[in-house]
């Protein structure tokens, strides 16, 4: 965990966030800045800052299971999803995430 980092604070519990999804590895919660009728964000629960530094294999499969988990509880059948890496690309928060945006 990283003390400056947000998504390392809400994951602490240092906000009132809900998870609509969690498990050991992973927690997925609404983004509040939506761009999408739903956007979600799925954030491993280990500070990792992008995609370029994610080198565990279960911790990948455990990201994409979790969008796979969540859009099939909330019962979405068509959604997008999204990882920024690096600042060029968009990536504002440094902590690896997945959005999953649908209408």
């Amino acid at each position: 965990m990283s003390n400056d980092c947000i998504f390392c604070k809400i994951i602490n519990g240092e906000f009132n966030t809900e998870f609509v999804y969690e498990n050991e590895y992973v927690v997925v919660f609404k983004d509040i800045n939506p761009k999408a009728k739903t956007h979600l964000l799925v954030v491993p629960r280990v500070h990792v800052e992008s995609l370029n530094e994610l080198e565990d294999k279960n911790l990948m499969s455990e990201l994409l299971m979790a969008v796979k988990e969540t859009t099939k509880k909330l019962g979405i059948k068509s959604y997008k999803t999204l990882i920024n890496t690096g600042k060029e690309a968009g990536q504002e928060v440094f902590h690896l995430h997945i959005h999953i945006l649908a209408d």
